[in-house]
């Protein structure tokens, strides 16, 4: 087969958990696949942003770079006659399958057999926390590209109830495919290297920790509420550490630390490096992960690889992710996260418990098995279509 990977859409550091997503899937059909041939489609750009290593892989310069003249009128076009520039463009390629891994068919109206990675329909459930545009756009592109795809992969179970709730897609079409996490996510024995990343970061004190865009379904404000109550009720004496958060998105949350008089326990690392994480988690005495609506939670899967007990949301789709490896709150109740971060902080065998069972459960969430599963969709999109 000919398979397409579409990554026109594609803008590193601005995608959150779907820009990992599609990194490793890259790598990892490369390392399994020698049999099948495969083309990325990026704009110049981003094509620089993959290693092809693959003789099968090659890459087409396909697409405009964002905010570029070509890109908005790409943009002007698609939305006001439903017209797409790039479309022939595709089509010319005779691609037997075509990945669009984002949620979103571009372009729409493929003649060529689809797959589609969706990864959720926050939009269903918060529409306040997007712009009329962007409501707009997601309600009239997310609904057109499940319902033309060939196939559609979904991330976890609760996707695939939405996409069959919501959008009345039949289930045969979706394949629940678990996606895995990175190379280096394990338990980390170098001391000297994990006490480097103590001194570069000022990293003096047990933390509790959380990689998240300040996105509003992230809810930090209720967690640093929590944090409010775990000080003034419980005594607590450690930090919390908010990375993946650029400077530009920081000042509401810093200026919401100062009216809880937090002091210095948030601190403020900002976006780290890749190989950065890994340590952190390592590092840090528990993952908090207050979100009210998730795809999938890669970093509960990271954190669990690594050995970090995790105390997440009872929403969505992360009671699926975390299994009875870790404990839930009610992500609306300040009072309850505070009690459940508690539970697990002040009490030192809970943590290693928990420890071991994240250890066995990070085992399901494996990239190669991810890579096989949809290498099998993209041959049986194929065998639909002919």
């Amino acid at each position: 087969m000919r398979i397409g990977l579409n990554a026109i859409d594609f803008q590193p550091g601005h995608m959150g958990g779907v820009e990992t997503y599609f990194r490793n899937l890259v790598d990892r059909l490369q390392r399994i696949d020698k049999q099948n041939r495969y083309l990325l489609l990026a704009n110049r750009a981003s094509i620089s942003e993959f290693s092809l290593y693959n003789p099968n892989f090659s890459a087409e310069p396909t697409g405009y770079v964002p905010s570029s003249t070509k890109w908005f009128i790409r943009g002007v076009l698609r939305q006001t006659l439903g017209l797409d520039p790039l479309k022939s463009r595709i089509q010319r390629l005779k691609l037997d399958v075509v990945h669009h891994p984002f949620s979103v068919a571009s372009p729409l109206g493929l003649k060529i057999p689809t797959v589609l990675t969706f990864w959720d329909m926050q939009q269903e459930f918060y529409p306040d926390f997007f712009s009329p545009l962007q409501l707009r756009i997601r309600r009239k592109m997310y609904p057109a590209s499940a319902k033309q795809a060939t196939k559609i992969i979904a991330s976890t179970h609760f996707t695939k109830r939405c996409l069959i709730e919501r959008y009345g897609i039949p289930e045969h079409k979706i394949e629940v495919i678990y996606i895995g996490f990175g190379p280096g996510y394990q338990v980390m024995e170098n001391e000297s290297a994990l006490n480097a990343i103590r001194r570069k970061y000022q990293l003096e004190k047990p933390f509790l920790f959380y990689p998240a865009a300040a996105w509003p379904h992230k809810n930090h404000g209720a967690l640093l509420s929590a944090l409010k109550i775990l000080k003034e009720v419980h005594g607590f004496e450690g930090d919390l550490v908010l990375t993946g958060i650029q400077p530009q998105s920081q000042e509401g949350l810093r200026k919401k630390t100062l009216e809880l008089a937090l002091g210095d326990s948030v601190k403020f690392p900002g976006y780290l490096p890749y190989e950065e994480l890994p340590s952190f988690y390592n590092l840090a005495r528990l993952l908090v992960f207050p979100s009210l609506f998730e795809g999938f939670g890669i970093p509960l899967v990271e954190a669990m690889a690594c050995g970090c007990p995790v105390v997440c949301s009872n929403a969505t789709c992360l009671p699926e992710i975390i299994g009875d490896a870790g404990i839930t709150f009610d992500p609306m109740s300040p009072e309850d996260m505070a009690e459940k971060i508690w539970s697990v902080w002040s009490n030192d065998e809970q943590g290693k418990r928990m420890r071991q069972k994240g250890l066995e459960r990070a085992k399901m969430f494996d990239w190669g098995e991810a890579a096989r599963k949809t290498i099998s969709v993209y041959e049986n999109t194929a065998a639909v279509e002919r």
